[in-house]
């Protein structure tokens, strides 16, 4: 009998949060939700749940309303911020110093890549992922583009990457949230150790995204063919008919 009970509160605690769960992701995974709409669901989703639980009033919901004021407000001085450092980059020709500098590496494709997903691995540890996608790749991604690189394949490789923000020390938001639902006896340091094996998952998932392209590929509708490879299709020019000399 006391068993039946923990598992109704068990369950009780798991099903709104797998509910949560699966209106925000699988509604993008069964693609019925862009990840904007998705993120509308989970906060209609939160509220509902809320209410649910009467624990939605009007402070609770002013409150939320403040927070996303201002992450939105933070998010977009970061945007201006970073579209007037990419006019004023490009104004000097840093965008094209970065462009010899790249391609003068060695390894070629490969060895861009590599710097690429290196630099985004380090400056993951003191940048979010808002500064990286903002600064960052409007000047990489023209020069990938260059090398010929599927677009779409390296802003997917890309993001795999900056997911690995979320987990590194000292500014990790997955961190962060951990440490303000964690006891008090749960140290610091031990959430931190904690989230190394996950971040060796990413990069694993990066790798796999380089050494087997056709995982993201398969949007163009064929398995084969990688994201440094680029096709030709050469069509021959119709030659004019012969000239018939009339007598």
């Amino acid at each position: 009998m006391r068993g039946w009970k923990l598992a109704r509160r068990t369950l009780a605690t798991l099903i709104p949060a797998l509910v949560l769960i699966f209106l925000v992701l699988g509604t993008i995974f069964l693609a019925i939700a862009t990840p904007t709409e998705g993120a509308a669901m989970g906060a209609a989703g939160s509220l509902g749940l809320a209410a649910a639980k009467r624990r939605l009033d009007r402070r609770v919901l002013f409150e939320a309303m403040e927070q996303t004021t201002r992450i939105t407000s933070f998010v977009i001085f970061i945007l201006v911020g970073a579209t007037v450092f990419t006019l004023v980059f490009r104004g000097l020709d840093g965008d094209l110093w970065i462009e010899h500098l790249v391609r003068e590496m060695p390894g070629g494709v490969v060895g861009f890549l590599i710097f690429v997903n290196v630099l985004v691995f380090v400056l993951a540890f003191f940048l979010d992922f808002f500064e990286i996608a903002f600064i960052l790749l409007p000047l990489l991604g023209p020069i990938a583009q260059k090398l010929g690189i599927d677009m779409v394949w390296f802003a997917v490789l890309i993001g795999v990457n900056m997911q690995t923000s979320f987990m590194h020390p000292p500014f990790g938001f997955a961190l962060f949230y951990l440490r303000s639902v964690a006891p008090r006896t749960v140290r610091t340091s031990d959430i931190y150790w904690g989230a190394v094996p996950f971040v060796v998952i990413q990069l694993i998932m990066v790798a796999l995204v380089i050494a087997f392209p056709q995982m993201v590929m398969v949007y163009k509708g064929s398995a084969r063919g990688g994201p440094t490879e680029t096709i030709e299709q050469q069509i021959p020019t119709p030659r004019a008919p012969p000239a018939v000399e009339l007598r």
